[in-house]
């Protein structure tokens, strides 16, 4: 299953595939190392399926159906005001079918204190670089970023299925934050809070607000949840 938006940027990325695989090559290139965290599919999210996922769960990423309805909810949300909140790392997509991307970066931003990057590699100077930038000055660095995009359209390439943009899914992310579940969508002005949440209940929480989704859109099977999660020791 591949990913898409709707991003009126004239530069578009082949869409990244949904699969925990091809997601962990394209991070662990980048500069996570393999022994640090990896991608885990979800297979369900009822409480016996959940158990199953390795723990810590440190992000989730969500890939669903962009339906009427879900752009509908979108736009009330953006009508809503809503504080900034700098101590989440935001930001916005500019990049047409970049989605999967900016939701692993979502991810790993608000995870670096979980976790080491390997020092002078991509993701290192990625977030040094836009530590103190706003969320569209670290699109505008993104979208010109050559390093980012051949990397992107080699991961794009590497999945099963053949890489299309004739799809209308898209990826979001959510992370726990300061004891708060957000979740990260760069087709947002922001990062949206669900409440409150902790390390140990962040894949519980995502859950319950997934399912929700879910709900709104019964007849779609355009679904799918991705764990990334802490390993055991490490290699640093």
């Amino acid at each position: 299953m591949a990913t898409v938006d709707e991003s009126p940027s004239a530069k578009r990325w082949l869409p990244l595939e949904a699969n925990p695989d091809v997601m962990n090559q394209f991070l662990w290139g980048l500069g996570l190392h393999p022994d640090e965290a990896e991608c885990c599919d979800v297979y369900g999210l009822d409480e016996e399926l959940l158990e199953v996922v390795p723990k810590p769960v440190l992000a989730v990423l969500f890939l669903y159906p962009l339906t009427s309805q879900t752009e509908e909810e979108r736009m009330q949300q953006e009508n809503m005001r809503r504080e900034p909140c700098d101590r989440v790392y935001f930001l916005k997509q500019t990049v047409g079918n970049a989605c999967g991307t900016i939701g692993l970066l979502h991810a790993i931003g608000n995870i670096t204190s979980e976790i080491k990057l390997t020092e002078g590699s991509f993701l290192d100077r990625f977030f040094k670089s836009t530590a103190s930038m706003d969320p569209l000055e670290r699109a505008a660095f993104l979208e010109n970023d050559s390093e980012m995009e051949v990397a992107h359209s080699v991961a794009a390439t590497s999945g099963d299925t053949e890489a299309s943009d004739d799809v209308n899914t898209h990826f979001i992310c959510f992370a726990c934050v300061d004891g708060e579940l957000f979740e990260l969508d760069g087709r947002k002005s922001g990062p949206i809070s669900h409440g409150a949440s902790s390390p140990s209940t962040l894949l519980l929480d995502t859950a319950k607000v997934i399912q929700g989704m879910i709900q709104k859109n019964p007849h779609s099977l355009d679904f799918n949840v991705i764990a990334i999660s802490k390993k055991s020791g490490g290699a640093f």
